[in-house]
């Protein structure tokens, strides 16, 4: 048995049952709890606690899966062509809207650790919850942040974005694919996208292109806003 655990295809097997159990809970009991990507997490989760594997041996395979991350990105850039005109008309008020929100998340993340009053360290490593993985390291980074904390938070804001951010949306009235599919891309990054796209081929572009701004403006932006709050 251990032969096997260390060996890649068990992290990629175990990841493609997780997430096709996931796909049969999911149809079986349609609530947005049972979203697929939180489902297949805990499951994986579950499978390495119960039989004591380490996080490293899962990740010989799942490095690969994750690998492709990076192409599906890039693969993006089909979609955002074929809807170009489209997105250029909305191009204006689609900027403004990916800025504020990008500026709202981190304000509002540093307001809530500031009012529970929560050690400086999660200020500097948790304002860039809102993007990608890669980035948010690397801002972390520069904020003399902690990036394994800011890694895992990122993770939880995607899944919970992804389960929860169409139905909140949705509450609050919004109705526009377009509109989705940027809040998604702006507050939930590529698993917020994943799901934008099981709604409509506008709303996972348009949370594409989001994503990938809003990525930019963090970048940029987070560790000027970082220092003068806590200042």
């Amino acid at each position: 048995m251990k032969p096997f655990l260390l060996q890649p295809i068990f992290g990629i097997t175990l990841t493609l049952i997780a997430y096709f159990l996931s796909g049969k809970i999911k149809s079986k009991f349609n609530y947005v709890i049972f979203n697929r990507v939180l489902i297949s997490v805990l499951l994986i989760i579950a499978v390495l606690l119960i039989f004591n594997i380490d996080f490293e041996t899962y990740d010989e395979g799942g490095k690969y899966i994750s690998f492709f991350l990076g192409p599906s990105v890039v693969a993006l850039g089909v979609f955002l062509y074929e809807k170009l005109e489209e997105v250029k008309r909305d191009l204006k008020v689609f900027l403004i809207a990916v800025f504020a929100g990008g500026i709202t998340g981190m304000l509002s993340v540093l307001a809530i650790l500031m009012l529970w009053q929560v050690p400086e360290i999660l200020s500097r490593s948790l304002v860039a919850k809102s993007v990608t993985t890669p980035i948010a390291i690397e801002i972390a980074k520069i904020t003399n942040g902690l990036p394994e904390i800011t890694a895992g938070i990122v993770i939880v804001t995607g899944i919970l974005g992804n389960a929860f951010g169409p139905y909140v949306l949705k509450v609050t009235g919004i109705r526009n694919n377009k509109a989705i599919g940027s809040a998604l891309g702006t507050s939930a990054h590529g698993i917020g996208t994943a799901k934008a796209f099981e709604i409509d081929q506008f709303a996972g572009t348009y949370s594409g292109l989001a994503m990938c701004i809003n990525g930019i403006i963090t970048a940029l932006l987070a560790p000027y806003i970082l220092e003068w709050f806590l200042s």
